[in-house]
């Protein structure tokens, strides 16, 4: 195309910044890949044959599309970083993740935060495949060669009634549980929170009855304990997210840290976002450490 627009070799090669014999050659091996003139060359002028004349059309055409591709992929590159997929838990997802989206808001105005929920495993595996950028998950877990960090412990909270006898308590054994039914999530959603949770039964030789929610929703185990199917096991972090009229939540006295909350992420990505995003739980978490543990007890009234 240079050549063509030029038709003069030495200013040809002067515009792109080559020897000219070099040009001269690059046109020749073309002439005799395609089997035609493309320039008529004299002594004392270059110009272009009718086959020239027709292939400098397409090269311009080809030479805009492959700016046009160059553009989409710098786009592409520009939005991947600023473009955040997060995945969470439906039944858990620390305060702290929370404070530190909206951190990353104020800071990064520009960053998109895509939010979706789905059970640990296919969280972890969405990370791994590249379809999230990050999953906050429980642990343990399937997270070999996965970057972790950690947001600290999760225990059990008791959502029941208002009108329940425990319901004026600070907080409530297993043991004064047992008599009644134990509403919990799948659990493929949760593993480790539901393991934990038949784990404390076992170690306080209860056998309560358990019922799975219908769906992978806390709304609809708080449903539940409202129609009076039961008392609802759950993660304390859904205490701070989810409200019921009527329902009031208690911690689970003397029982251990049901499991670890950690975001998982793939290890030396480039992604600013995410960069960013991590730089924000770790701001939160560290504000965490300096204040002092709130014990989540409140009702909402019927």
């Amino acid at each position: 195309m240079a050549v063509a627009e030029e038709l003069h070799f030495r200013r040809a090669a002067e515009r792109l910044h080559v020897a000219q014999p070099a040009v001269s050659e690059q046109i020749r091996k073309l002439e005799d890949e395609l089997g035609v003139r493309l320039l008529e060359r004299t002594q004392r002028r270059v110009s272009l044959t009718e086959a020239g004349a027709a292939m400098l059309d397409e090269a311009r055409r080809v030479l805009h599309q492959a700016d046009v591709a160059q553009a989409a992929a710098r786009n592409a590159r520009d939005h991947a970083t600023t473009r955040l997929r997060v995945g969470y838990l439906p039944d858990s997802l620390p305060g702290s993740v929370s404070r530190a989206l909206q951190y990353l808001a104020a800071d990064a105005p520009l960053v998109q935060t895509q939010l979706e929920t789905g059970s640990s495993l296919r969280l972890i595996e969405a990370v791994r495949g590249e379809q999230l950028d990050a999953a906050v998950v429980a642990l343990p877990g399937p997270v070999n060669g996965l970057q972790l960090t950690a947001l600290g412990a999760q225990r059990a909270v008791v959502a029941l009634p208002v009108g329940h006898a425990n319901a004026v308590d600070p907080e409530i054994s297993l043991r004064r549980l047992a008599p009644d039914r134990l509403v919990v999530m799948p659990r493929e959603t949760n593993p480790a929170f539901h393991n934990a949770v038949a784990a404390f039964c076992r170690e306080a030789g209860l056998a309560p009855t358990l019922i799975e929610a219908e769906e992978a929703r806390v709304e609809h185990a708080l449903l539940a304990v409202a129609s009076g199917a039961g008392l609802a096991l759950l993660p304390e972090s859904a205490a701070e997210r989810f409200a019921a009229p009527g329902i009031r939540f208690l911690p689970l006295q003397d029982a251990a840290p049901a499991f670890e909350s950690a975001v998982v992420t793939r290890p030396g990505s480039e992604n600013l976002a995410l960069l960013a995003f991590l730089r924000a739980v770790t701001r939160t978490r560290r504000q965490q450490g300096a204040a002092a543990p709130v014990r989540p007890s409140f009702s909402v009234a019927a």
